[in-house]
């Protein structure tokens, strides 16, 4: 019996933002690495994870919603979305459910053209519409593009979403295995730690603060910890100061003998955001810090000790030196 030869390459996804890039790509490696919420921009960097089966492996590449930049932050990650068109070997374009093309999609669409490679139309969140209307809106999509596939799925219900990997497997070459089995993402403990940190903080925060946010983490250490003892106290909530209110989330779980000791700055554009974000008593801060301490024992296995403060830096996303110290490279070109 012929064995079938291994497949391998880079699948990059695109689209506007808030279509649900990050959850699809989360459910087709089956474990949680990009952030999401239901704010556009979730995304700000490209984000590589990971899939490998025995027929080969998928290294998929999540952008930043495409969208009218008005600020270096926005202009940065419209960049990031369209260098990756020139670095991947197929394209996963996720689209909503629509009978109406605008400027946006014929942007993304004139990008694709110039691209030149593989195109699968991924049309997202078909449970929220009526499904006798998804081949119409199919067919608008096909007059827009000449798309190599175009697939209906529900990322969040988890429809049809095995055919999405079976499409693209059909148009990756044969190729070598990239990253061993065990490697699901290429971004670093302390970088997931800060996006798990920014996500809890747009979904607990109002919607006019959360794009004027960005985490810094300022200390990770790993140690391990002191044995604990009647009578002592966990440090959630304790010594919150008055001027600077601060969320000490301390370890849970009793039986783990390592802990990570984490800092993390949450930043702000306006001092009355800062006050928002801490809340009455530094009950918001507080809230977020607790999310955040709990998702970040889940992904590393071990307790943690999380602080978290806010700072304010005024217009931070069209500060060039800011945006770099955070990551986010605003010298690079496409």
């Amino acid at each position: 019996m012929k064995k079938h030869a291994f497949r391998s390459g880079f699948v990059g996804i695109v689209g506007r933002p808030n279509v649900g890039k990050s959850t699809l790509m989360n459910h087709l490696i089956g474990q949680k690495i990009a952030i999401t919420s239901a704010k556009p921009q979730t995304t700000r960097n490209q984000i590589r994870t990971v899939y490998t089966c025995p027929e080969g492996q998928i290294i998929f590449l999540d952008t930043p919603g495409i969208h009218k930049a008005e600020n270096k932050l926005g202009e940065y990650m419209d960049d990031v979305a369209f260098e990756t068109l020139s670095q991947v070997d197929v394209i996963l374009w996720l689209v909503e459910p629509s009978d109406f093309s605008g400027a946006g999609e014929k942007f993304i669409a004139s990008k694709l053209k110039l691209a030149k490679k593989p195109v699968i139309l991924v049309m997202n969140k078909i449970d929220t519409v009526d499904k006798k209307n998804v081949p119409g809106y199919m067919e608008m999509y096909r007059r827009l593009y000449p798309f190599d596939e175009i697939i209906p799925v529900s990322a969040l219900r988890s429809v049809n979403t095995d055919s999405v990997l079976e499409a693209i497997f059909g148009h990756l070459p044969e190729g070598p295995m990239y990253y061993d089995e065990e490697t699901v993402t290429d971004q670093t403990m302390r970088a997931l730690a800060a996006e798990i940190i920014r996500e809890k903080a747009l979904r607990c925060l109002k919607e006019e603060v959360p794009h004027g946010i960005a985490v810094e983490i300022q200390s990770m250490k790993e140690r391990r910890r002191k044995p604990r003892v009647r009578g002592d106290k966990e440090p959630d909530g304790q010594g919150l100061p008055q001027q600077d209110p601060r969320d000490a989330a301390g370890p849970r779980q009793e039986s783990q003998d390592m802990i990570w000791d984490i800092e993390a700055v949450i930043i702000t554009e306006k001092d009355s955001h800062k006050g928002i974000i801490i809340g009455k008593g530094g009950s918001m801060l507080k809230k977020i810090a607790t999310q955040a301490r709990l998702a970040i024992e889940e992904m590393t296995g071990e307790a943690v000790n999380l602080k978290v403060f806010v700072k304010v830096r005024k217009d931070w996303r069209d500060n060039a030196g800011i945006l770099r110290s955070l990551g986010y490279d605003t010298n690079r070109k496409n």
